[in-house]
């Protein structure tokens, strides 16, 4: 069999041992405020502007702390032997803020320093730093933040969750599958024969791009009735941006084919977060394995193309894992030589404000280039979706963009909160669709806000006397942002492209990883996230006319909707020693998807 050559092509990093997955770890314990040394060996500005330099020149790497490494951490990982050099210092603070100074001061104290802020809500934002600027920071803020933060992940902390996103050496895994395998599979252990069909050795462990390159073409070469690789564009560095579409195109020869109605989903613009990229590739897989095989999901691949692209920054993600795990932009050049990078999801044409936030310090982790579409990979996804709708018969109907963390789903728009987009009931009830499976799915709770609202802080909505006597709330006031909010991927293709159910969605956790989130989390994760996307296809089935689902239950495991779900069905890898029958299929991956009600 063809499929068998290929298989046998797969990059030795495939064949690695199956992790068990567990829930998502538990919220963060309270921990005691962060204490700044009190008697620094040197001045203040001089370590100060030391850090400053390193941050921007990027060599100081002293031997002694490489030389501690070993001792400090696990050094069992693929990572770069220079991150405790790099991070060993660094630590993450969650401030609590409750007035517009507070959020106005933090914004310019981390502009001024240069900090690299994580994540921030209505009520907190985060930000990493080292701890030698902690005292600084502190002195540019009032009085009411100078006891107002929590350390949610300590410098030792820190430096050891970036090691722990690595896989192991192959050496490593090669000794661990061995000493679990059975003797017909000498790469995988027994427990990928559970009845958990939801373990599978690629998502294991997060994954570089020279796995998941060839693990699309893999993809792609053994369900060719239908999938297709594709490339969207090249990167600032020349790499392909590449991706998987998914979906059963009518076969009728004698008369052109109907406008085909494409769900995007693309992960990975901020290189950090790779529980999208993983998550992307989850979804990927799971609907391409069930189709034929459970009812639903065939149905809406007969309906619907999904085109999914895992990595859209792939100089960015590449960097991750050869140099800097919390790299956030592109490694495109800018007017400074010394700061590289733009932020794709700042880059995008719609509402662009890079001019006014960001356009004069490349050094920002926001920086939104010079002019609209200046980050390489925003203009070729742009000019990809164009064509597609030109020239190609493709009307994108959803948009899911993955991001981390925060677990919150975003609708438009994001630049502004004056601006009420048209059709806002109908992407609030998808968004709390979304959210419901989700939670079914997994336990895990996403808050559902427009995406202005999650990109600043603000007071809750409240009711008042007055407002309760007229029967309303009082709407939230909004605070100054935190970094420039326009040009994004989710305001360009709801406005531009002028796709109805468009969403930006920040996968696991709250905080107590941010974007470390363990491999742990890659497949509850993704399973939660894959129940969002059944529902989604079942309600755009409904909208569109397309009969996605046959019965009004779900799919959980097991379920009786489920078809074909023998072991003759899954794929069979070719061993050193002849052919082994290897569970390499979907498994019963737990479906939630409701009926929705009119």
């Amino acid at each position: 069999m063809h499929f068998n050559t290929a298989l046998l092509a797969l990059p030795a990093a495939l064949l690695i041992s199956v992790v068990t997955a567990v829930p998502s770890p538990p919220p963060y314990a309270p921990r005691h405020l962060f204490s700044p040394p009190t008697s620094p060996s040197r001045s203040g500005w001089r370590r100060l502007s030391d850090k400053l330099i390193d941050s921007v020149f990027q060599y100081k790497y002293h031997s002694d702390k490489q030389a501690s490494t070993s001792r400090l951490l696990h050094p069992d990982r693929q990572a770069p032997p220079h991150i405790f050099a790099r991070h060993g210092s660094d630590v993450v603070l969650r401030f609590n803020v409750s007035t517009a100074e507070e959020v106005q001061s933090l914004a310019e104290a981390a502009d001024t320093l240069i900090l690299d802020v994580w994540e921030y809500a209505h009520d907190w934002v985060d930000i990493r730093l080292s701890k030698d600027i902690v005292a600084p920071l502190l002195g540019l803020l009032p009085a009411s933040l100078q006891h107002a933060h929590t350390p949610l992940l300590r410098e030792r902390e820190l430096a050891q969750a970036i090691y722990d996103t690595y896989p192991a050496p192959r050496e490593q895994t090669d000794r661990d599958a061995q000493s679990a395998s059975t003797p017909a599979s000498p790469y995988f252990g027994s427990s990928l024969r559970s009845h958990d069909g939801e373990q599978n050795i690629f998502f294991a462990d997060y994954q570089p791009l020279s796995v998941i390159d060839p693990w699309m073409r893999l993809i792609a070469s053994l369900f060719t009735t239908h999938v297709r690789k594709v490339t969207i564009g090249i990167s600032a560095q020349g790499r392909d941006i590449v991706g998987l579409r998914v979906g059963v195109h009518p076969t009728n020869n004698n008369e052109p084919p109907p406008r085909r109605k494409t769900v995007l989903i693309t992960g990975g613009s901020h290189a950090r977060e790779w529980i999208s990229t993983a998550t992307v590739n989850y979804i990927a897989y799971s609907l391409i394995t069930s189709y034929g095989k459970t009812k639903p999901i065939t149905s809406m691949l007969e309906a619907f193309d999904f085109v999914f692209v895992p990595s859209l920054n792939p100089d960015g993600y590449a960097y991750t894992w050869s140099t800097d795990r919390l790299w956030r932009k592109n490694r495109q050049t800018t007017n400074f030589r010394l700061c590289r990078g733009i932020d794709i999801d700042r880059s995008f044409g719609f509402a662009w404000d890079g001019f006014s936030t960001t356009a004069g310090n490349p050094c920002s982790e926001s920086f939104a280039g010079e002019e609209s579409f200046a980050a390489i990979e925003s203009k070729a996804l742009a000019d990809w979706a164009r064509n597609e709708t030109e020239r190609n018969n493709v009307e994108f109907v959803a948009f899911l963009d993955l991001h981390s963390y925060s677990q919150e789903i975003l609708y438009p728009y994001s630049y502004s909160c004056d601006a009420e987009p048209p059709g806002l009931e109908n992407m609030q009830e998808v968004g709390f669709g979304l959210e419901k499976a989700i939670r079914q799915a997994g336990g895990q709770r996403y808050e559902v806000l427009p995406a202005c609202e999650g990109n600043v802080a603000s007071t809750p909505t409240t009711t008042t006397s007055s407002s309760a006597a007229a029967g309303g709330k009082r709407p939230p006031r909004f605070w100054p942002r935190m970094e420039a909010s326009g040009g994004s991927a989710l305001d360009w293709f709801y406005h531009e492209m002028k796709v109805r159910y468009a969403y930006q969605i920040k996968l696991r956790d709250r905080g107590a990883y941010g974007f470390l989130l363990p491999k742990e989390n890659i497949v509850p994760t993704g399973r939660e996230i894959l129940d969002a996307v059944v529902y989604l296809g079942g309600f755009l089935g409904e909208v569109y006319g397309a009969d996605t689902e046959e019965e009004e239950k779900g799919l959980g495991r097991g379920g009786e909707d489920e078809q074909d779900g023998d072991e003759s069905e899954w794929v069979k890898l070719v061993g050193q020693d002849g052919v082994e029958e290897v569970e390499f299929g979907p498994g019963d991956v737990q479906w939630d998807l409701r009926r929705r009600r009119r």
